[in-house]
């Protein structure tokens, strides 16, 4: 096909004053053409080989809007065509290349060319936004002419993890909507889904080997009202008296993982330890410091003193846990949360003492007074340091599993404390200075600022459905940079990139889940993927008007900004 020249415009034509198509995230690199090409009874699509799936997906984006049959060929006439090509990398291999696609456009033909089938994959969505938003009904729409204008775009991302996370541990949500949020992630090009799935509220994973911990885990016997969560008066609490919970089976996993691989989407699981352990400790007792004391699954949001004891046995069925979850999710990535870990109890259990002791982590003779009454250098009374390293050695234990099986440990930043384990991943909530000491260290690093990323915050100073607190506005989102600033280029490439997280102590149904989610992950899916250097907010706001035309045609339940 005749290929647009990119370089006879880029050097004078920026990428918002050419584009008008609204495509989100946007390109890296596009030229717009005169002119454009329209779909219509004769087109085939041809993709062959390893390509012909993406031809068979691109198909079914697109015949239930327009009514056309586009059959996918392995061969086709030059003209009226959709080609889709998988091609050798012959740029360098530098960030994103992989993922990265070509898409020209001309009367003729379409042709999308790509090194890897991902970044076909990134093109077809592209593609998709390219086209009227009817297109994204799932029904044929009359009187349209869809045609795709002429463009020259050439496409790779900025960052390698560009992700979206999700808490169902404080609220069960059904597996529908989960396809439906990994749809929405393929159509902005995202690529991690981070799938919170323990919690002191609920556990979610069906293990076999320990069912306990989904029956019993799984389900709490009453949620405190938003309302009355104040935990600061729990005098004040009121509850709904209504059963809340549910748990995925290893079936329903196993289908969300193919869901997810289908478009090109990594499932991270997160199965949190020590801390955040309260419905497993109520499954399991003889997990907890104090086996004779009753717990229940927690009813009320906050950080609880409930902690995994350390012994050989609790490690040894943690590590069990661990290998279960490896056999459910392929992914490299494996979250084992260590976050707002309170070591109260730790700090009144002589069997954690012992534990100190023998790790030579406190002097032999140490008593629990000693831990307990542990002053720091100006005499105020403050947290034994021996703790903090009694939870670095519990971590650096999941992190030599997790690296004798191939897999990778990824923490909350507070694994930082006590000395880090050898080959985690730091993902940052608190802040950059944790993220400049890890990718300093040599460690890699995923951005997650509460400040900017944690969409269980406010979008708006207006009226809003009852919260979590917190004030995060579209333009700030659009405004973050996941690489702070001062590092050097080569600790910078420990930034492996960022996500959203959506925290649910207040989102207990889909439609509330999308409300705090869309668009501000639409804001951080350009960050993630687009150039730094072409960010325009008003220009964004100005596609971001458009795109929401799609959202609706989908059916998000969208902040309405």
């Amino acid at each position: 096909m005749r290929r647009i020249a990119l370089a006879t415009l880029l050097a004078t034509c920026t990428l918002t004053g050419l584009w008008s198509q609204a495509v989100i995230p946007a390109p890296a690199r596009l030229l717009r053409g005169q002119g454009g090409f329209t779909l219509g009874p004769g087109t085939v699509i041809q993709a062959q080989g390893d390509a012909r799936p993406l031809g068979e997906t691109l198909a079914g984006y697109l015949r239930p809007a327009t009514g056309l049959p586009l059959p996918v060929q392995d061969a086709a006439a030059g003209r009226d065509v959709l080609r889709l090509v998988l091609e050798p990398r012959t740029g360098p291999d530098g960030a994103g290349a992989a993922e990265g696609y070509r898409l020209d456009v001309d009367a003729d033909a379409v042709e999308l060319r790509a090194p890897e089938p991902a970044g076909l994959f990134h093109g077809l969505q592209t593609l998709r936004q390219l086209l009227p938003g009817q297109i994204f009904r799932a029904a044929q729409v009359p009187g349209v002419a869809w045609t795709l204008p002429a463009v020259a775009i050439e496409d790779r991302p900025r960052f390698p993890w560009r992700g979206s996370h999700l808490d169902v541990g404080r609220h069960f949500l059904p597996m529908a909507f989960i396809k439906k949020h990994l749809d929405l992630m393929a159509l902005h090009k995202l690529n991690v889904f981070h799938w919170h799935l323990t919690e002191d509220q609920g556990w979610r994973l069906e293990l076999l080997r320990h069912p306990l911990l989904a029956q019993v885990g799984g389900w709490r016997r009453e949620t405190v009202l938003p309302e009355f969560s104040r935990v600061d008066f729990p005098d004040q609490m009121r509850f709904d008296h209504t059963p809340c919970g549910g748990f995925y089976t290893q079936d329903d996993v196993r289908e969300i993982v193919r869901y997810a691989a289908d478009r090109f989407i990594t499932v991270v699981p997160e199965i949190e330890l020590p801390g955040h352990c309260t419905a497993a400790i109520a499954a399991c007792p003889e997990l907890g410091n104090d086996p004779g004391r009753p717990v229940e699954v927690a009813t009320r949001w906050g950080e609880f003193e409930t902690v995994f004891n350390v012994e050989d046995s609790t490690l040894a069925l943690l590590k069990d846990v661990l290998d279960e979850t490896l056999e459910l999710f392929p992914s490299r990535y494996i979250h084992i949360g260590g976050d707002e870990c309170p070591k109260t109890e730790w700090a009144h259990s002589e069997r954690a003492l012992a534990r100190m002791i023998s790790c030579g982590l406190v002097p032999p003779g140490t008593t629990l007074a000693d831990i307990q009454q542990y002053r720091d250098a100006g005499g105020k009374p403050a947290e034994h340091p021996a703790l903090a390293r009694l939870q670095s050695w519990f971590i650096a234990q999941m992190d030599a599993h997790l690296t004798a099986r191939g897999r990778h440990l990824v923490g909350w930043d507070e694994i930082l404390e006590g000395g880090l384990a050898e080959g985690a991943t730091v993902m940052c909530w608190r802040g950059e200075s944790g993220a400049v000491a890890a990718a300093r260290a040599g460690h890699d690093v995923v951005m997650a600022p509460m400040d900017t990323t944690y969409f269980s915050q406010y979008e708006t100073r207006g009226p809003e459905p009852l919260g979590a607190g917190g004030f995060i506005p579209l333009d700030q989102v659009y405004a973050f940079d996941p690489v702070p600033a001062g590092l050097a280029p080569g600790e910078a490439g420990h930034i492996l990139g960022a996500e959203g997280a959506l925290w649910t102590e207040f989102v207990a149904t889909p439609e509330r889940a999308e409300y705090q989610l869309w668009p501000r992950l639409a804001a951080l899916a350009e960050v993630l993927w687009s150039p730094a250097g072409d960010r325009d907010f008003p220009a964004f706001r100005s596609r971001l008007d458009q795109h929401l035309k799609r959202l609706d045609a989908l059916d998000v339940a969208y902040h309405p900004q």
